[in-house]
């Protein structure tokens, strides 16, 4: 499709590939495939492929944890008000459902709180400190959030209430909230060995520790808060995702199946990508759109009808948001056209008045992947406005935020991924300033888009059993990408086929093998495909259970025609 984009090709390592070949008896392919991904010992990769739920570390390990476990059971005991505060997105909202289930096995009704998107944003606010005060709470458990709320946390504590940070959030500053103790992998003094877990799965080890149990059956919400919130699937989040996914196919709790059920995805392997864009989009929509109680209630009904009337409703949320989402791009595109000048903005700044703030992340992230540029969206008001950003693999957008923190009012994230409140007087100089920063930080080449390929490979080493050993690695996300395969000089055999939803369907052969391939979006290049006397193609390999007979098929992500 793209000449211009870079083509990061794995380099093989026959030798070790053997050694990996012989010891575990699978085949060179998935050997290479393992060494991609770090793995160069038998029993690492035993490890990986076999993880399982005694493979999870120690919760104590985590500073901060003694300390959270002792004030919780002693809130318990002494029959004293506990509320949780959390976040609006899925990670936020299985955090408080994990918290809330936990905690009545113990005989406690904890209060909680989550913010509302649009008036308040991310974090513990005044309202949430307000309502403690006014129902006598003794301890404030925060989940996903609270790493950076020093004047919550300092009032909570004047006025007696213990409060507790669960969060995986870098703070935004060099010191931390005055809280009675905090759980949170990225803090300098915790020697958690894994730092990559979300919200969710902070809160599990909290749960994990406090009962002294490995909790399987709540792994289907730290799953869904894991998956959605995009960290890497490795370590710890591996085995989340592993067993979690296969309750979250069994539905057994009642939210879960009407929202499979809503989805129209019922009776089907639930894998990773169905979380990313089916389950999780709708759980999101209902805080972007309007309120995060909605997307909890169905989490926590018990009943059939109740949670059937909550997925439906944000269902219909879903549908909006995609509305609200297609016409902020086409406006954002329009202003990108008309004031971004792509030689000297590294960093896309857009910025209009009126538009929706619940969906401003997912718009940053479209363009980011459009125009391969750190990206910013601002939703414009009189006074404060709010922002969204996104980034590429080579720009640390949060880095960035706090070189430019006099520009701004607040902000917090991580390095992909952050939110800002900005006023409407500074957002030029904003931009100016990061433009800059990322004029030193950046080179052309980080500018290109790149794919990560596992192998270059002929047509003749794909096989049934290659596809079966590749399931093995699942699941995949980031941090564990769905392997992806070049095989070039092929050339088209037969007709193309244009199909629904811009969906290429075609034949190729390097003479003697031939293999059909899908392409989902990819119809404009038919034309393209039809004129080329021979094509590369970048893909993953994948098995099609059309009518009941699997046949192996090449899911297109990339084709250079020559």
């Amino acid at each position: 499709m793209s000449s211009h984009k870079i083509l990061n090709i794995h380099k093989k390592n026959p030798a070790l590939q053997e050694i990996l070949s012989k010891e575990l008896k699978i085949s060179g392919i998935l050997s290479q495939l393992l060494i991609n991904r770090g793995i160069t010992s038998a029993a690492s990769a035993d490890k990986f492929l076999n993880a399982g739920i005694n493979h999870l570390l120690d919760p104590y390990e985590f500073f901060g944890m003694k300390k959270s476990v002792e004030l919780i059971r002693k809130a318990v005991s002494r029959k004293e008000k506990i509320m949780i505060c959390g976040d609006y997105d899925v990670d936020g909202i299985t955090s408080v459902v994990l918290l809330k289930n936990t905690l009545h096995k113990f005989g406690a009704s904890p209060l909680h709180y989550i913010p509302h998107r649009v008036r308040e944003g991310y974090g513990l606010n005044k309202s949430a400190v307000d309502l403690a005060k006014e129902n006598n709470i003794k301890l404030l458990i925060t989940a996903d959030c609270g790493s950076s709320n020093h004047d919550e946390v300092k009032e909570l504590r004047k006025n007696a209430v213990e409060v507790i940070v669960t969060d995986h959030h870098e703070a935004a500053g060099p010191s931390l909230p005055d809280a009675s103790a905090i759980i949170n992998p990225k803090l300098r003094n915790c020697n958690y060995k894994f730092k990559e877990l979300a919200g969710v799965g902070v809160a599990y080890k909290l749960c994990q520790a406090l009962t002294d149990k490995q909790l399987e059956d709540e792994l289907d919400l730290v799953t869904l808060g894991t998956i959605a919130d995009v960290v890497p699937l490795v370590g710890e989040n591996r085995i989340f995702a592993k067993l979690g996914l296969l309750q979250i196919t069994d539905a057994r709790r009642v939210g879960i199946r009407a929202l499979i059920d809503v989805s129209r995805i019922g009776g089907r392997q639930i894998n990773s990508g169905f979380v990313s864009f089916i389950l999780g989009p709708r759980i999101n929509a209902s805080g972007r759109m309007a309120s995060a109680e909605t997307a909890l209630k169905l989490l926590l009904s018990e009943d059939k009808a109740e949670a059937d009337g909550f997925a439906k409703e944000i269902d219909a949320l879903n549908r909006q948001r995609q509305k609200v989402e297609s016409q902020i791009i086409e406006e954002a595109q329009d202003i990108i056209n008309r004031e971004i000048n792509f030689k000297d903005h590294q960093v896309i700044v857009v910025a209009k008045e009126g538009w929706h703030q619940g969906v401003l992340g997912i718009v940053a992230s479209k363009l980011a992947d459009r125009f391969y540029r750190p990206t910013i969206v601002i939703s414009m008001n009189d006074k404060f406005c709010k922002g969204s950003g996104r980034s590429i693999k080579s720009f640390h957008l949060f880095q960035a935020l706090l070189e430019c923190k006099d520009y701004l009012e607040n902000f917090g994230g991580h390095a992909h991924a952050v939110g800002l409140l900005v006023t409407k007087d500074n957002i030029e100089d904003f931009k100016k300033e990061i433009n800059r920063l990322a004029k030193e930080k950046l080179k052309v080449e980080d500018l290109l888009p790149s794919i990560d390929i596992d192998m270059e490979i002929s047509l003749g080493d794909l096989s049934y059993p290659v596809s079966e050993e590749i399931k093995k690695l699942e699941p995949f996300g980031t941090g564990n990408a769905e392997p992806l395969f070049l095989t070039r000089n092929l050339r088209l055999k037969g007709q193309p086929q244009a199909l629904a939803r811009e969906t290429l369907k075609f034949w190729v052969t390097d003479g003697s093998i031939t293999y059909p391939a899908i392409g989902f979006g990819l119809s404009s290049f038919r034309d393209s495909l039809m004129n080329a006397q021979a094509v590369d193609i970048v893909y993953n390999l994948k098995i099609d259970s059309w009518r009941k007979e699997d046949s192996l098929i090449l899911e297109v992500k990339d084709i250079f025609f020559k």
